[in-house]
């Protein structure tokens, strides 16, 4: 057990996906190219959201809060992946690390809220068309953003504090990038504690958040139902499509990474789970929505005759 001096400002190893060179270069090239792909994606409909004035609509408000969260989310994590796959020197400080976990907590958790929101959106749209512009107006859009972003840095700067507080035997952390559970693995005391305040937490944001999400889409199947026409039914649930896509990928990842029991916890299980969640999901969104929108897709087909 390789135990931290604490003498001096503890620094904390990442031993990354593979110590395999080819490997690494590998990875290197797989996470750069996500990488870019998210960002261009996510940068691309927030600007086509912002120039055309028939997506100035509260669904594509939350979606472009959405991209944001996901270009931020993936940034405070992505490029440290990059640097310490090709770098000699793996290791992190516990101020540096304790900030990445602060902001992936909080922006986890706002696109968790974001993500039922949107489901909310679409709920009243189908089931309460003509209150629609009165229900879900300026003010009331800017309050649920700001409810959502206020709730994660809270939820966050609970959790951190909670986890950084406590002594950690080894510098080794067998994860590519700095997260509670694999911190946790490290500590030198019980952290029965911290585990409760973690699945208590992730409990509250994560259900809550999900059970509005399954509430909202309960109502709008029951309402979707009572539509005669096929036509109809299918326009409604066209809407809906690429947030119930969305939605599937991301609670899944979540619940499986925070909500499990610790006896079933492997590091190759938590590699995965967050990869998926940190890089592909985010690089995901924006496309899930653009190739299942026809407003987004006619913007991007605008745009493009334009240029010719």
């Amino acid at each position: 057990m390789e135990v931290i001096n604490q003498t001096y400002p503890p620094r904390i190893i990442l031993l990354g996906i593979s110590d395999v060179p080819y490997l690494q270069v590998i990875f290197f090239i797989v996470f750069m190219v996500i990488y870019i792909i998210m960002l261009s994606g996510n940068f691309l409909l927030v600007i086509v959201v912002r120039i055309n004035p028939k997506l100035h609509t509260p669904m594509y408000f939350f979606l472009s809060n959405l991209s944001v969260i996901d270009v931020s989310f993936s940034s405070s994590i992505v490029p440290l992946i990059l640097v310490k796959l090709l770098a000699k020197d793996r290791s992190i400080s516990l101020l540096e690390c304790g900030i990445q976990v602060f902001i992936s907590l909080a922006l986890g958790a706002i696109e968790c809220m974001i993500l039922a929101v949107m489901a909310y959106d679409r709920y009243v749209a189908i089931c309460k068309p003509l209150h629609y512009n009165t229900i879900m107006n300026k003010k009331f859009c800017f309050s649920l953003s700001a409810i959502t972003w206020s709730i994660g840095i809270l939820n966050s700067v609970v959790l951190v504090s909670d986890t950084f507080t406590l002594p950690f035997c080894r510098s080794q952390l067998n994860h590519f990038f700095c997260e509670i559970p694999p911190m946790l693995r490290i500590a030198c005391t019980d952290t029965w504690h911290n585990l409760l305040v973690v699945f208590t937490s992730a409990g509250l944001i994560v259900m809550s958040s999900f059970f509005l999400t399954l509430i909202s889409y309960i109502r709008i199947i029951s309402t979707v139902l009572k539509i005669r026409s096929s036509q109809g039914r299918h326009k409604a649930f066209s809407t809906c499509g690429s947030h119930l896509t969305v939605v599937t990928i991301f609670y899944g990842t979540i619940m499986f990474m925070y909500l499990r029991p610790r006896s079933i916890s492997t590091h190759e299980m938590d590699s995965v789970v967050s990869i998926i969640y940190t890089t592909v999901t985010p690089m995901l969104n924006p496309f899930i929505y653009s190739m299942r929108n026809k407003d987004v897709k006619s913007s991007f087909s605008t745009k493009s005759n334009r240029q010719l």
